[in-house]
This record gives structure tokens, C-alpha cells and sequence, in this order.
């Protein structure tokens, strides 16, 4: 799930676990010139298959092992093109555009499973274990207050995650345990890093994009974000209820 519970469950020592928010590259702009690059390859396969391979037979006399040997070159460099265009078009286009007039119940469904109704449930079935005076750390985003293209759907799950924090807090205080929400800002995790896929350099351009965006001019440690959750988990924080900390290098609040 992409929002996760966090409970601690005395008496065993306090354990916090939690699911950072990556941010995630908003200039999904850059479909637009893959799929004018895959126009291209098109125009420029017709080209070569119909024009240039028998013109190259005809002017330079070669036989036909040698045609084969340049289509089949051909082929390979063709198809590792149109496979590189797609990695990056499901990098930067997939399940990213959520803008209205064209999300799709699947879309809606499966962001609220995953951060609404998935939350609910897993608080609910962990009630039973949870000693009065526990913790309960949800994880939020700063997109249920910041708003961006095309995340409507995405930031509305998040408030609503937020919402749950601030009701569970009356419904819970008979038992004194603490419900609180940790938003994260960007995040140098796995999950984010695979957002650029593989290559170094693409992954720490991605990096250093986000990394200008934020006032404090570089993006999180995970153990940043694990050291603001232990605090929401411990008695440290034992006066904080039914609050948000944003752990966000001061994305949402400058």
C-alpha cells in the first residue's frame, strides 16, 4: 500500500514503520517528445525498408547475406529504440495523468483502496493489539495541501487520510492513544529513484530537480523521515494528538 499504518505496540520496545511519500517529477511533458520521437522512428522505418535498403542493394552490389546481416542490425536497433521510448513514456505517462475529464474509476479506486480504504481497515483490525496510550502514525502527503497538475485524485486521498486522523483522535481518547499523520516531502528512496529508472545520471538529474524545488535545497534522508516518526511514536511526543508533522525540507510551508 502506498500509506501505511504505524503502530506502536508496547510492551516490546517502540517500533515505527512507515511508507514515505516519494514525490514524484511532475513534468510529464516529456511523453510529448517521446511520442514525437516514436513518430519519427515510424516515418524512418518505412524509409529504410522501402527506400534505402534496395537502393543500397542496387548501388552497391551486395549480396544478399550482407542485406540480411544490415536488416538484421537494423531490426535490433530499431526495437531497443521503441522499447527505450516506452520505458520512458511508462515512466513519465503512466498512471500519472489523473487530470479531470479523463480519470477513470480504476484510477479512483485503486488510489482510494490503497490510501483511504486500506488505512481504515488496517487501524480497525489493529485496535485489538494496541495497549491504551499507543501511537498511531499515518502517512500523508503534502499534495492534500499543495495542489498540483493532475494529482486531484491522489491529494484528495491524502486529506481524507489527514481527516481520519483528527476524527480517530475523539474516537480513540478514551484510551489515550495518540493519532497523528507524518507527510514527508521528497525522499531519496528505492521507490523514488525507480521513478528515473535505471541510469545514474538520470536518476540523480531527477534528484537535483527536486532538490531545487525545496527552500532547504536538497531531498530527504530516510532516516531523517524514520527519526520524525520515532519521535511521533515515542513518549516524547506524548502532548501531540490529532496533528500533521511535515518532515518536507519546507516544501508545503514557504
Amino acid at each position: 500500500m502506498s500509506t501505511i499504518c504505524v503502530t506502536r505496540l508496547p510492551p516490546a520496545a517502540p517500533s515505527a514503520g512507515f511508507n514515505e511519500t516519494a514525490g514524484l517529477d511532475p513534468r510529464r511533458w516529456r511523453a510529448l517528445p517521446i511520442i514525437v520521437i516514436g513518430s519519427f522512428l515510424a516515418f524512418l522505418d518505412f524509409f529504410i525498408v522501402n527506400i534505402a535498403l534496395p537502393a543500397m542493394r542496387a548501388d552497391l552490389g551486395a549480396s544478399p547475406a550482407q542485406l540480411q546481416f544490415i536488416v538484421a542490425a537494423y531490426g535490433i536497433a530499431f526495437g531497443v529504440s521503441l522499447i527505450t521510448g516506452g520505458r520512458l513514456g511508462d515512466i513519465f505517462g503512466r498512471k500519472r495523468v489523473f487530470l479531470i475529464g479523463s480519470i477513470t474509476e480504476e484510477q479512483y479506486d485503486d488510489t482510494f483502496g490503497r490510501n483511504v480504504k486500506g488505512v481504515l481497515f488496517t487501524v480497525q483490525k489493529a485496535l485489538p493489539l494496541l495497549v491504551d496510550g499507543a501511537s498511531v502514525i499515518l502517512t500523508g502527503s503534502t499534495a492534500s495541501i499543495v495542489a498540483m497538475p493532475a494529482f486531484s485524485v491522489y491529494g484528495a486521498s491524502k486529506a481524507a487520510v489527514r481527516s481520519f486522523a483528527r476524527h480517530w483522535t475523539l474516537d480513540l481518547k478514551e484510551r489515550r492513544i495518540r493519532v497523528n499523520v507524518l507527510s514527508p516531502g521528497p525522499t531519496r528512496t528505492p521507490g523514488l529513484l525507480g521513478l528515473a529508472g535505471d541510469d545514474g545520471a538520470a536518476r540523480q538529474g531527477m534528484l537535483d530537480q527536486m532538490a531545487s524545488e525545496l527552500p532547504i535545497g536538497r531531498v530527504a534522508d530516510p532516516d531523517e523521515i524514520a527519526s520524525a516518526a520515532l519521535f511521533l511514536a515515542s513518549d516524547d511526543s506524548s502532548f501531540v494528538t490529532g496533528a500533521e508533522l511535515f518532515a518536507d525540507g519546507g516544501q508545503a510551508q514557504v
